[in-house]
């Protein structure tokens, strides 16, 4: 299937090498503005940092202020992936596995974030658990499809090899 996969990639339809050399363009288009996102982020983390930092009392951050710093923090961080998402994508010819696996492991990133600056005491315990289930169904989801798969594809490159000779 692999193989039949990679094969449609390279086709001699002059219409879909078009499209396959726009999207190619497209892809390289949103990764620069994801660099321009990222250095924004974290432009923006210096400037939010140095204005709590500033703000009586001085030098000291509080808890709110440092946990709007880690999110501050995970946003570029997952910007940061977003834009590696995008890189290997288009550099592994459109796997379907590798599609999947970056989309689970940015949604588990997001969910993080949101799970370290949720603040307990403005939202109702329907949310909290809601949050909870997305955290467990896309866990549940990356160690299906993403760990299984590693470990699956490790031991079948371990595995000794028969030779029918």
């Amino acid at each position: 299937m692999q193989a039949n996969e990679n094969s449609n990639h390279h086709t001699k339809d002059p219409v879909l090498l078009f499209f396959n050399r726009v999207i190619a363009q497209v892809s390289r288009v949103l990764a620069a503005i994801m660099v321009l996102v990222i250095i924004w982020g974290v432009a923006d983390v210096v400037y939010v940092l140095y204005q709590r930092l500033m703000a009586p009392p001085f030098m000291l951050l509080e808890i709110k202020d440092i946990l709007a710093t880690f999110g501050a923090f995970m946003a570029v961080l997952i910007a940061i992936e977003i834009f590696h998402n995008i890189i290997l994508y288009v550099e592994d010819n459109h796997n379907r596995q590798l599609a999947v696996e970056i989309v689970l492991g940015t949604a588990l990133m997001a969910i993080a974030r949101k799970v370290i600056v949720l603040d307990f005491n403005e939202v109702g315990a329907g949310h909290v658990y809601a949050t909870a289930a997305v955290t467990l169904a896309l866990s549940v989801g990356y160690y299906l499809i993403v760990i299984r798969a590693q470990s699956a594809r490790r031991k079948a490159t371990n595995a000794p090899q028969h030779s029918s000779s």
